[in-house]
């Protein structure tokens, strides 16, 4: 599991996916919304704009899973 550190409290979901690289566009973050492939310590996510904080725990099927930090 890697992680992904973050200078604030709070980020939003698809902010963070993009920040990472883990996706390119928002239209990515939306496909993986509607293919539910996005979960976030273990609970499925359908919002876009969903905040995550550190020690969150990202999974997007088929790709990876990241722990958010602080920094």
């Amino acid at each position: 599991m890697e992680e992904i550190a973050i200078h604030t409290a709070t980020i939003q979901l698809d902010q963070l996916l993009k920040w990472a690289g883990i996706v390119e566009t928002g239209g990515q973050v939306k496909t993986f919304l509607d293919e539910k492939l996005i979960m976030v310590n273990g609970s499925l996510i359908t919002e876009r704009r969903k905040k995550v904080q550190p020690g969150d725990v990202i999974t997007v099927r088929g790709v990876g899973t990241w722990k958010v930090t602080a920094e």
